[in-house]
């Protein structure tokens, strides 16, 4: 979206420096760490032959064929007062530097423009029913007071916002046309292979209908965007403006929504994001209904499972959610689980990481059955779960206050580093007095004022408790253990050496 007044120096920085950027002129940037993708060489050897495969001649059927479907999305606003903009230096004396000026809406440097300026932005979107309905991205909309829809046909219609979800970065528009209107239909994301040609389409920098071709580079993405992040990435240039445009399969069906791109310099670099169809039309279909998503929920808090933590849980490898804690008379606590349960399965998903089960727990819907499948004391158990409601995020319960008196105090096994004292007020576990510095168990990031509930598989109710488990542990040749800790009401599981690392 473009807004004018122009946006603050320091975010105009950042663009310069190379960020992460809705595909949108004047969105919200993050930044975007990449890690080292090095690959080892490949071993030599006997060549591998392939069969030939003509690649496609051109996409202009498919082009000809969903362009009437594909909109330019244009709103207004009230802006904020905002400082003049420089042109990055990356754009100066290019051809993008007019593009810039004039798609950010940007005059000479000059004063400061007034509080309260109207500002206009531009973005793209798709129509997805006859009956006027058109999918774009929520920071496309975003707050703003006016919504127009330019067709294809070259009508511009005044647009209704039906719904917006911040989560996945989805809105639902609604004209009016008089008419049935041209539409696109839904493909398959998860079929998506990493190399299969896919074609963008939208409303680059303002200029209008474009299409742009290029390959899914990778599927799965998490850029930070939000809790549901599972983005394709793709090198068919995305560039402001594009936000909220399909991206199509060779067959012209919608497989991703083009919501993100770093960006470098202001434009495209080949690394563009999409949210999957996946996702985009369960979302989709709950906006365009009720004007909101109902997403499911499990009442589970969880956390990724390392090297240390699958020796210290005995588990045979890294994969699945491991289960930190379960809220009281929530769908999890009702279907039977419990804290240390690995979850590896909801109904026909394969659950690799904590992510993974966010996601497919969202796209349940509420009441619906579902089996779950967790890994428990090294056997495989299934249980049926009653998927709740997601409302507003639940509070923590109140906060515990954590002592560091040593009234009472006890020292646990020395090598550890602890000092442990009874839990203050009701209910199981043993509360840390002190962390000796440099110690195991410092070296974990446990201190004062955390709760041990568990050690492996035993619950602990005093200071004598950890002593035996501890001991019981090392008699059985273990490694390491896993300390279930409390810390402020929420759960986690720390796996701690029983003996100093060399």
């Amino acid at each position: 979206m473009s807004n004018s007044p122009t946006p603050a120096p320091r975010r105009r920085g950042l663009l310069a420096a190379g960020l992460l950027a809705f595909a949108l002129g004047t969105s919200a940037l993050t930044t975007l760490p990449f890690a080292g993708n090095a690959q080892p060489s490949p071993t030599p050897g006997a060549a591998i032959t392939l069969p030939r495969q003509a690649g496609p001649e051109g996409f202009g059927d498919l082009a000809a064929r969903v362009a009437p479907a594909v909109v330019r999305v244009t709103v207004t606003g009230r802006a904020q007062a905002a400082a003049a903009t420089e042109v990055p230096p990356q754009l100066r004396g290019t051809p993008l530097e007019d593009f810039f000026r004039r798609f950010e809406g940007q005059q000479r440097p000059g004063p400061r423009p007034p509080q309260g300026r109207r500002s206009m932005g531009q973005g793209s979107g798709f129509i997805i029913d006859p009956a006027g309905y058109i999918v774009t991205n929520n920071h496309v909309v975003g707050e703003a007071s006016t919504v127009r829809v330019e067709l294809a046909d070259g009508r511009e219609l005044e647009a209704r916002v039906v719904g917006r979800d911040p989560q996945t970065d989805l809105a639902v528009l609604k004209v009016e046309a008089g008419g049935t209107l041209p539409s696109l239909s839904w493909g398959d994301s998860d079929a998506l292979r990493v190399g299969d040609w896919v074609v963008a389409m939208g409303n680059p920098f303002g200029l209008g209908g474009s299409v742009t071709a290029g390959i899914v580079s990778a599927r799965g993405r998490q850029i930070g965007a939000g809790p549901y992040d599972d983005f394709i990435q793709t090198d068919a240039p995305i560039n402001p403006g594009n936000s909220g445009g399909p991206l199509f399969n060779a067959n012209g069906e919608v497989v991703g929504i083009n919501t993100a791109i770093y960006a470098p310099s202001g434009g495209n670099v080949g690394i563009g994001f999409a949210v999957p169809a996946r996702m985009a039309r369960n979302v989709i279909a709950d906006l365009q209904r009720d004007g909101v998503v109902a997403r499911g929920w499990l009442g589970v808090s969880m956390q990724p499972i390392d090297s240390e933590l699958a020796s210290a849980l005995n588990l045979p490898n890294q994969q699945g959610a491991l289960v930190a804690g379960v809220e009281p008379r929530s769908p999890a606590a009702r279907a039977g689980l419990r804290s240390g349960d690995v979850v590896v399965r909801l109904g026909d998903r394969e659950i690799a990481s904590p992510r993974d089960l966010a996601i497919a727990v969202a796209e349940q819907q509420p009441q619906s059955e579902a089996a779950i499948t967790v890994l428990r004391d090294g056997e495989r158990v299934q249980r049926q779960v009653t998927i709740g409601l997601r409302e507003q995020p639940q509070q923590q319960a109140g906060a515990r206050q954590g002592g560091s008196g040593q009234a009472g105090a006890e020292a646990a096994p020395a090598t550890l580093g602890l000092r442990l004292m009874p839990r203050k007020g009701e209910g199981a576990g043993v509360q840390v007095a002190e962390v000796q510095p440099g110690s195991l168990a410092a070296s974990r990031g446990l201190r004062p004022g955390d709760v041990i509930l568990r050690i492996g598989g035993q619950e602990v109710r005093n200071p004598r408790d950890v002593t035996e488990a501890l001991g019981a542990a090392r008699r059985a040749g273990r490694e390491a253990v896993a300390f279930q800790i409390d810390r402020e009401g929420g759960r986690a599981f720390v796996a701690v050496p029983l003996r100093e690392q060399g």
